[in-house]
């Protein structure tokens, strides 16, 4: 196949060179071009509409965040996989509705961003072999890296689990609207009880936030989210 076509946007000269040397060290991806601005990076993607871009969020003239939703908003089919030092909910959040396929903090080394370009090479040849795709299929390839995502760094205490709590912040990552519990679980196909715990955990911890729902009878209900409303 056909060489993956890179745009590389990176503000730091030093750090872009490391980045393309990183990424050209997996087989079938190319760095085509490194852009520094926003507005320059506008103008390479919109000229030769590069197959994926690795998108730093802080840039000095302009913002990585910007240059995403303007992509969306132009419908340029272009993927994209944040690398950047921003690690805060709301810009993670935010990345993902307008449709990053993965998000590296740095500082990264190169087994994570290998794997995460590893897994869309599979996912661009999973697209252009089958016409229809089987839910297994897209399981397997497990493009967002979930288990991997380094949301929660602290040590965690007996019973929580990293990978399930990654699991539940990813999830909440992606919502619009605050969830109850019961939706949560119901939609991550986990018990009630286990979801419970692991939200009011990630509320102690400052991760999540939470809101009282009132309704005509009976007890307010909780409702879980991590974006700034």
């Amino acid at each position: 196949m056909k060489p993956v076509r890179i745009l590389i946007v990176e503000d730091d000269p030093m750090v872009a060179s490391i980045n393309k040397k990183l990424t050209e060290k997996v087989e079938n991806f190319q760095v085509v071009d490194i852009a520094s601005t926003e507005n320059e990076a506008l103008k390479k993607i919109e000229e030769s509409v590069p197959d994926l871009i690795l998108l730093d969020i802080y840039l000095s003239a302009g913002n990585g965040l910007n240059l995403l939703q303007k992509i969306r908003h132009m419908n340029i089919p272009t993927d994209v996989i944040l690398v950047t030092a921003a690690k805060d909910s709301k810009t993670i959040s935010q990345s993902m509705r307008y449709g990053a396929i993965d998000y590296i903090i740095k500082p990264f080394d190169l087994e994570r961003l290998e794997k995460s370009l590893k897994n869309y090479l599979k996912l661009r040849l999973l697209l252009d072999k089958h016409k229809d795709i089987q839910q297994s299929d897209l399981d397997k390839l497990n493009l967002q890296a979930k288990s991997e995502m380094p949301i929660i760094k602290s040590d965690l205490p007996k019973g929580v689990h990293a990978l399930t709590l990654d699991q539940i912040m990813v999830f909440l990552l992606k919502q619009d609207i605050p969830l109850s519990c019961e939706q949560v679980s119901g939609e991550l196909a986990m018990s009630k009880i286990t979801v419970w715990r692991y939200l009011e955990y990630l509320v102690e911890q400052g991760k999540v936030k939470v809101e009282l729902a009132y309704g005509a009878v009976g007890r307010p209900s909780k409702r879980y989210y991590v974006f700034d409303k």
